[in-house]
């Protein structure tokens, strides 16, 4: 039987914010959405979280650190595919999460995967949390033995949704997103993993990601939450 080696999935993201961002993280979301304590317990953890089957895999060892930079390799991104041009928060969230559960190890470099994923943020430092998306990826050891396995991920997104804490918050006040224009969305979908000498399975995955929407311009990837809120 063929070893499996963990996957670049997010069954247990956000394991990379440090206590500083998390606490940035949560006086943002206290200033932007109107202190709601659900929209603060869905950004620091809180809320009803989604665990995976228990054939996901486990999360990676190693992941970089909150002082990691995002590699610019003059080869390019890879596999990885470029941020479309969408201004709708789902419909960007649901791209993104698509990317983030999609790698191929084969002609991907690990620089070039956490480059790649680098084009998806928001470049307002203030409200990115680079750290929460680069922890994804595995450490360079990992990556290299996964590599020596050929193994790659595609990923089909079945739905994506506003929270209902999130919903509650711009009900009680529309104009509190006009800060920042950040959106909280939850993608649902499924990881499909290959590997050499006919190796493979699937998994269900759902992540919430903190999108920024602001008008006339096109989204980008502000922040993966530690965990899912439905």
């Amino acid at each position: 039987m063929q070893k499996r080696f963990p996957s670049l999935s997010l069954s247990s993201y956000g394991t990379g914010w440090s206590a500083n961002r998390r606490i940035a993280i949560v006086a943002a979301a206290v200033a932007v959405l109107l202190a709601i304590a659900g929209i603060v317990a869905l950004l620091t953890g809180g809320g009803d979280g989604h665990q995976a089957p228990d054939t996901a895999a486990p999360a990676p060892t190693g992941s970089p650190s909150s002082s990691e930079a995002a590699p610019k390799p003059s080869s390019g991104s890879g596999s990885v595919p470029k941020p479309p041009q969408i201004s709708e928060p789902v419909a960007y969230a649901k791209a993104a999460a698509q990317m983030l559960w999609s790698y191929d190890t084969r002609n991907t470099s690990r620089d070039q995967q956490l480059a790649g994923m680098r084009a998806w943020m928001t470049t307002e430092t203030k409200y990115g949390d680079w750290t929460s998306v680069s922890g994804q990826v595995p450490d360079p050891v990992l990556w290299s033995r996964m590599a020596d396995q050929k193994q790659h991920a595609t990923a089909d997104v079945t739905e994506g949704h506003y929270p209902s804490a999130f919903k509650a918050a711009l009900a009680d006040d529309p104009s509190a997103i006009t800060e920042a224009y950040i959106y909280v969305v939850t993608v649902n979908g499924k990881q499909t993993l290959s590997w050499k000498k006919g190796g493979g399975g699937a998994e269900e995955r759902a992540v919430t990601l903190a999108v920024q929407c602001r008008p006339n311009h096109d989204c980008t990837l502000a922040a993966i939450a530690p965990s899912v809120t439905q």
